[in-house]
Formats: structure tokens, sequence, C-alpha cells
């Protein structure tokens, strides 16, 4: 029994000492305690949040514009106009070939009134050196004043004196008056076509005038029309997303009125000219008049 017993202590002992001399071996060769979970999921997270700060200049700084996909950022109306809807655009570029007609008719209708004042000027200077109807009709019906309203205006009152003469009227003496009155509606009856004669054009500049803030009005609410549209669909409110179709759309009506201004301004300048030299004609008509008037009753 005291063998038994004496036994297990040695065993025990033995154990101990084992045990003992183990230890620092175990504790260098044992495996790092398994880390936290938690941890190790929240380092990760804590990374990205101190990296956001970084990352989120450096891509405003690769790309500042980016709105719903679209770069926005450098909007100009090049690019307002290629990115405008069918309808919008088709507007557009009937108004820009209006503003561009208008500015063509512009320079025809400046240089048609030049030439006209000036061929006028050239005209009386010769009328009013003539001496019998004879030589009125010969300066009216010269080549350098063909087509000039004056000469023809000249033109056809002589020629109805001339033609009551191979007719067998009389038109001195007491029948001076009625060839008189017989020129003087052969002059009205150039005059009656005067007006049209130079009011070429016109009727063009007047619709541009006062229909191309319309047109481009008609295309303004359609672009806004098609934005809400896109407002509903993407369910977002974002002045972003919504303002370049909005833009594109005002884009319209700016057109429309770069193209009627021009059109109204031009409209009222040349109806002025007109206007003026009307009141030249008439001025003509009696100096014409009086001038057969003096010859008819000379016998001439």
């Amino acid at each position: 029994m005291f063998d038994i017993k004496k036994t297990n202590i040695l065993l025990a002992m033995a154990g101990a000492a084992v045990l003992m001399a183990g230890t620092p071996v175990l504790a260098q060769d044992a495996p790092a305690p398994a880390a936290d979970p938690a941890a190790v999921a929240a380092a990760p997270a804590a990374d990205a949040v101190a990296a956001a700060p970084a990352a989120a200049p450096a891509a405003d700084a690769a790309d500042p514009a980016v709105v719903g996909g679209e770069n926005h950022g450098k909007m100009t109306p090049a690019s307002m106009f290629m990115d405008a809807d069918p309808v919008v655009k088709t507007v557009m570029v009937g108004l820009l070939l209006a503003s561009v007609f208008t500015w063509v008719l512009l320079l025809i209708k400046i240089f048609e009134f030049g030439s006209l004042n000036r061929k006028t000027d050239q005209f009386l200077e010769s009328f009013r050196q003539t001496r019998t109807i004879a030589d009125m009709r010969k300066v009216a019906t010269a080549d350098e004043f063909d087509g000039n309203p004056l000469a023809d205006m000249a033109a056809a009152a002589t020629d109805e004196i001339e033609l009551s003469r191979q007719a067998g009227l009389s038109v001195t003496g007491d029948h001076a008056d009625s060839a008189l009155m017989r020129s003087q509606q052969a002059v009205a009856a150039v005059q009656a076509g005067l007006a049209k004669r130079l009011s070429g054009g016109q009727q063009f500049l007047a619709s541009v005038g006062s229909t191309g803030p319309f047109i481009g009005l008609f295309g303004t609410v359609y672009g806004i029309m098609n934005s809400f549209i896109g407002i509903a669909n993407t369910n977002t409110t974002n002045l972003a997303v919504v303002a370049p179709g909005i833009a594109e759309a005002l884009l319209a009506t700016g057109i429309g009125l770069f193209a009627a201004i021009p059109a109204v301004i031009f409209y009222n300048y040349f109806n002025t000219r007109i206007s003026a030299y009307g009141t030249r004609s008439d001025g003509f008509s009696a100096e014409l008049t009086n001038a057969i008037s003096r010859n008819l009753d000379k016998g001439a």
C-alpha cells in the first residue's frame, strides 16, 4: 500500500515537472487568439470613412459636372441646340433661317433704295432741263432711266398726250384741260403700283416680326412640357437634372426674339423710306402736271 502511494506521488511529481517544463514552449508555439469578428468588420468601415473625405475631392476634381449621368457643366447655345428635342430643334432651325433671310433682305433693300434714289436724282436733273413735251418723253424713255418710277410716270403722261394727237384730238386751247386730265390719270395709274413695287419683302419682315416670338414660345412650351414629363418619370425634383431641358426650351424663345426684333426694326425703317419716296413721287406728279399744262397752253 505504501509502495502504491509512493508510486502515485512520484508520478504526480514527474507530471508536474513535465508540465512546468513544457509551458514556455506551448506559449510560444500556440497560435494567436482569434480576432473578434465585430472588430474585424469595423476596421474596413473605419478605413473607408477615413478615406472618403480624401476620395471625394479627387472625384470632384476628376469630373465636377456630372449630374444624373450626363455632363451639363459647360452648356453653350450650340450644345443646347444639339441636345434639344427634334420638335424644338425644328423650331430653332426655322427661326434661324428666317433671321438669315431678314438680314439678306436688309442688304438687298438698302442697295435697292440707294440705287433708286441715285437714279431718281439723275432723272430729275435731266427732266428739269427739257422745254417741250417731246423732250420730256425722250428723257423719260431713255434706257438709262428704264424702270425708274418717276421716269415711268413722265413716260405715261407724255405717251397719253402723244396718243391723243395721233387720234386726231386737239390737246390745246379749249381741249387742253381734257388732255391734261387724261395725262394725270395715266400718272395715277403708275403711282397706284408704286407702293406695291417698293414694298417687296415687307410682308416677310412683318410676318417674322409678328410671329417669331410666338413660334419660339411654342418651342419653349413643348420643351418645358418634356422636362416635366421627365420629372414625372424619374420621380425627382432635383433642379440640376431638369435644368438643362428647360434651358434648351428657353433657347427657342431667345432665337424667336433674335429673329423678330431686327425684322420689326427693318420693317419700320423701310416703311419710312417707302413713304418718303411716295411723297417725292407726289411732288413730281404736281411738277409734271404743271410742265405739261404750260406746254399745252403754249401749243407745244
